[in-house]
């Protein structure tokens, strides 16, 4: 635990409590559903209509999925719906470029067929599966990530799934098996299953061991298959499941992905969510290891609602609520549904980040304790005034957003990386910040979270530094210049 404290201690200024706000939804949406929506709930965050200000879809489970766009103001935030198509059974969603046209699209994960839609102007979107020669299925899908391979024009799209439900002998040890679709010029996408599966409920291609090949994580929940199992890393190109390389399989009720250098040697940390234990791994060039118990994490059982059994994380995102420099962590929590040995009254964790790299809970004072079944969620700057603010979905329950009021907060930038040709919004480039003595590393990527995924611009806490030296390291491995940004600004990075 020294050791790793000394290699996060970092000066700075104090800054006040984080505090959100709810904001009230003229039309509330609501996830629902029986067994087969248990899981998933998700939401993708996006702009889609260009104004640099997010919005977001709601999966719908048993109801159709809902657009809201953003309207907000200074000061005030404010979310109308849209028109989109009414799709059911959608368990969750990621936005980007498929077809690399400029516009954001969106991959719909479904109990059943899942869909790709075409995203056009002023946040429209149209179903493009069958022309982009995707087969959809009809599993059970709770998992999605997205890379470009070097020399390939269109993404290679990982889908995991669920339960088969073709299975009678299911649920337990039912488990499907996960998808690799990758393009296949003007015939499409020709689809590797990779077995065997685990009940995938997150994914993430990640270029874990900085070599320049993001590889597949896949988290899979152990309720499911009972015994053997794990969770798995498929090394790309080859699809071969890893072993040794400094990967270590362990065998937990995964839920989700979150993914962030927070020890700054520039490899990321990850936290998967499970029952119990949220395990955070710290990366290092031998592989990862299970961070102490004393960094403050673990969140294993509720901290407010008088419920003392153990609890359940679903959806975990990195982001600096304070703006003081220092990612913090957010972590949705909720039961399945019924589960009698796991807590009911399961608050939604908020763990902000101390000088000396350890987390503390904040949820409450907050503002954010939701004791509702959450699930998916995004963590975003809805309003523009540079704070992060977040949307939560609920399992039958209002989903609720909040936005982020707290009082004297640090500085901040963002980026918003472009490129011509495929893979416009720079999926697998690595932006790098000088901060004081140390760097920031931050990985854009497409999956993770639970069924949630987000294309918005890359925000960074600044402290109290009004300008920051950063660069882009593009995907295909060429390194941009050192450049000195102003605080509190967007900045357009086009290759």
């Amino acid at each position: 635990m020294g050791r790793y404290l000394i290699l996060l201690c970092l000066p700075g200024m104090a800054y006040a409590e984080p505090a959100f706000e709810p904001v009230e939804l003229a039309e509330p949406h609501i996830y629902t559903g029986g067994w087969e929506h248990f899981v998933g709930g998700g939401v993708a965050v996006l702009d889609c209509n260009g104004d640099a200000l997010p919005e977001f879809v709601a999966a719908g489970g048993a109801k159709p999925m809902a657009l809201y766009r953003n309207g907000s103001v200074p000061g005030e935030m404010r979310f109308t719906r849209g028109e989109i198509a009414p799709l059911e059974g959608v368990t969750g969603l990621y936005p980007l470029d498929i077809d690399s046209d400029g516009m954001l699209d969106l991959a719909v994960l479904r109990v059943g067929a899942n869909v790709l839609l075409r995203g056009g102007p002023e946040c429209s979107f149209t179903d493009a599966t069958a022309e982009w020669g995707f087969d959809g299925g009809d599993r059970w899908s709770t998992a999605f990530s997205a890379t470009w391979e070097q020399g390939r024009d269109w993404p290679t799209l990982a889908v995991g799934n669920y339960v088969d439900r073709s299975n009678p002998d299911g649920p337990f040890e039912a488990c499907d098996v996960n998808e690799v679709h990758r393009a296949s010029g003007s015939d499409g996408y020709e689809k590797t299953d990779l077995e065997p599966g685990f009940c995938a409920l997150s994914m993430l291609f990640s270029d874990w061991q900085r070599s320049g090949t993001q590889d597949l994580r896949v988290s899979n929940d152990r309720h499911y298959y009972v015994r053997g199992g794990s969770e798995q890393m498929w090394a790309m190109p080859q699809l071969t499941l890893r072993e040794g390389d400094g990967w270590k399989p362990i065998s937990i009720w995964g839920m989700g992905i979150a993914s962030q250098d927070i020890t700054g040697d520039g490899r990321p940390e990850v936290v998967l969510t499970s029952m119990g234990d949220q395990l955070m791994q710290i990366a290092s060039p031998e592989g990862y290891s299970a961070a102490p118990f004393g960094i403050g994490t673990y969140a294993a059982r509720p901290y407010t609602g008088g419920d003392g059994r153990p609890s359940t994380g679903w959806h975990a995102q990195f982001g600096d609520i304070n703006n003081d420099g220092r990612d913090d962590l957010f972590i949705a929590k909720g039961n399945v549904d019924q589960m009698p040995g796991m807590a009911t009254k399961d608050p939604n964790n908020l763990l902000i980040q101390k000088g000396d790299g350890t987390f503390e809970e904040r949820g409450a004072e907050a503002g954010i304790a939701s004791l509702k079944r959450s699930r998916g969620a995004g963590l975003a700057d809805f309003d523009g005034d540079g704070r992060l603010d977040l949307v939560v979905i609920n399992r039958r329950a209002p989903l609720q957003l909040y936005r982020n009021i707290s009082a004297d907060t640090g500085n901040w930038l963002a980026f918003d990386p472009r490129q011509s040709g495929a893979n416009t919004r720079a999926v697998g480039a690595w932006i790098e910040l000088r901060l004081g003595d140390r760097v920031i590393a931050k990985e854009i990527t497409v999956g993770g979270g639970h069924v949630s995924g987000q294309a918005v611009a890359v925000h960074v806490g600044l402290g109290d530094a009004e300008r920051a030296e950063a660069r882009i390291i593009w995907p295909d491995g060429v390194e941009g210049p050192w450049q000195s940004f102003e605080a509190g600004r967007i900045h357009r990075l086009t290759r």
